[in-house]
């Protein structure tokens, strides 16, 4: 075994370590609260369905979680292979974020626009909106597959050569059509489509509905606070608009540290991605592996904090560790009766 195959071996264990552990408690979570909404009748209306659909599709971006790393690694595998390898992790990842604009956008009517929210359009045809959120990622990830790819490309010195020595390593074939490479099938253009026409611009709308969300919360709760004075006939402010403005800060300070928690660490991912793309420069998977461990990990975790902050969704699983505990505790108890 040569340095290259070693440092291969190092790199995917690297990458299982770091991922497994995140990628299992993604799934475990996810479905908890799908159990936790299915097994709840007054949870199935359309606005659940939508939150549903985006479990699933982070639960799949959770089974996919340990595969986005191994895009950045070289690896002998056929055309067909190499494409599955890359094709497949893509559009599960632009799924998922697709049902998370679709999420934030149909409760964002719900609050600015409370009286149309009944006849939105969303609610009107679920199949269609259900459709318009995987069919759209699926069709953009598959373009390489169409012929949309690098493949035929001649210039692949970086790829199955090491920059250090002139022997190729054995993960790679001496058959340059059996190196598979991320830029072997993705193009440059199609990178940059889909970070700033796909990923950056959902992100940002994302955001944007969140502060405006904020924005009439604020407006709100000054109106409750001035009927209330009103009310009351005086000048200072109340226990109760204390109360409310305490809450509103938490809320304030609970968002903005889950946006940094969540899209941070993706967002700087993303655009170190495309500076090292466009520079052409050699760096070290090491840092490509934990960058994308921790970005596109950081961005899954975001349904999961929406999910279980809704007590309804997480109400049967805290009735079965109640009643897993009372069992226990009565057992140990029955235990410690029978020994004394």
């Amino acid at each position: 075994m040569n340095y290259n195959d070693s440092h291969i071996l190092l790199s995917r264990e690297l990458i299982y370590i770091t991922t497994m552990p995140l990628s299992t408690s993604i799934i475990l979570a996810n479905l908890i609260i799908i159990l936790g909404i299915l097994w709840n009748r007054q949870l199935h209306n359309t606005p659940n369905y939508f939150f549903l659909s985006l479990l699933v599709a982070d639960m799949c971006t959770g089974v996919a979680l340990p595969f986005i790393p191994l895009m950045g690694l070289n690896r002998d595998l056929s055309f067909s292979s190499c494409l599955v390898a890359h094709v497949f992790p893509n559009f599960l990842f632009l799924a998922f974020l697709f049902n998370l604009v679709m999420v934030h956008y149909e409760r964002y009517i719900c609050i600015v626009s409370p009286l149309h929210y009944s006849n939105l359009w969303m609610h009107q045809c679920f199949p269609l909106t259900l459709l318009l959120v995987w069919a759209p990622p699926l069709l953009y990830a598959s373009l390489p597959a169409f012929g949309w790819n690098n493949w035929a490309g001649s210039d692949w010195d970086g790829c199955c050569a090491s920059s250090q020595n002139l022997i190729a390593p054995s993960n790679c074939s001496v058959n340059r059509t059996t190196c598979c490479s991320y830029r072997r099938v993705f193009t440059n253009a199609f990178l940059f489509l889909e970070v700033y026409g796909l990923v950056l611009p959902a992100i940002l709308t994302i955001a944007a509905m969140t502060v405006r969300v904020l924005w009439i919360t604020r407006d709100q709760m000054k109106n409750i606070c001035r009927l209330h004075r009103s009310v009351e006939r005086g000048s200072q402010a109340s226990d109760q608009e204390q109360r409310l403005n305490l809450r509103y800060t938490r809320c304030v300070v609970a968002v903005s540290l889950t946006f940094l928690a969540c899209w941070v660490p993706y967002l700087i991912y993303m655009h170190v991605c495309v500076a090292f793309l466009i520079s052409d420069t050699k760096w070290s998977s090491t840092t490509v592996i934990v960058l994308s461990c921790i970005g596109v990990g950081s961005m899954a975790v975001v349904p999961m904090v929406l999910g279980l902050a809704n007590r309804q969704y997480t109400e049967p699983a805290s009735k079965l560790l109640q009643k897993l505990r009372y069992w226990w505790r009565r057992r140990t108890r029955e235990s410690e009766e029978v020994t004394v």
